[in-house]
């Protein structure tokens, strides 16, 4: 059900990015699932670098964020085998790489919570927090760690 709302948005879930550091990228325990921070990463490539809004777009943040969720969807489904599996969306935190003056971090992570609401509908809403950051790993522009309830 879930697997075939994703094919019908057209969005495609790819090979898990690989840690960029030393840890790894889920913890299951009991029937949650602990996703490590995605950045926006597209065929071993940082698609979205630099500070919001004077490097990059508040539009474009939000394209950034996207790709962390469907990053994080990726990690999800090789830990738990199908998406079908997720009971419910628990809890999304969203890191932006933000100019000082910035103060719009909820709108740039909301692409995040919008995409976990359409793929899974009322599963999908989830307790979050998005903050504004000096600066993110490989200057990317968005990072986001996710909790999930699973069967």
């Amino acid at each position: 059900m879930i697997e075939e709302k994703i094919e019908s948005l057209k969005i495609s879930i790819p090979v898990p990015p690989k840690p960029a550091g030393s840890y790894v990228p889920t913890v299951r325990t009991g029937n949650l699932v602990f996703v490590s921070g995605q950045i926006p990463i597209k065929d071993g490539k940082v698609e979205f670098q630099g500070k919001v809004p004077t490097e990059i777009s508040v539009d474009m943040a939000q394209n950034a964020a996207r790709l962390c969720a469907i990053n994080i969807l990726a990690q999800l489904r090789a830990e738990i085998g199908s998406l079908d599996n997720v009971s419910r969306i628990v809890r999304l935190s969203g890191f932006v790489n933000s100019a000082s003056d910035f103060v719009e971090q909820p709108k740039v992570i909301n692409a995040a919570s919008d995409l976990l609401f359409e793929i899974f509908g009322e599963k999908g809403r989830h307790s979050r927090v998005a903050l504004g950051v000096a600066s993110l790993p490989l200057n990317s522009a968005v990072e986001i760690d996710l909790v999930a309830e699973v069967r």
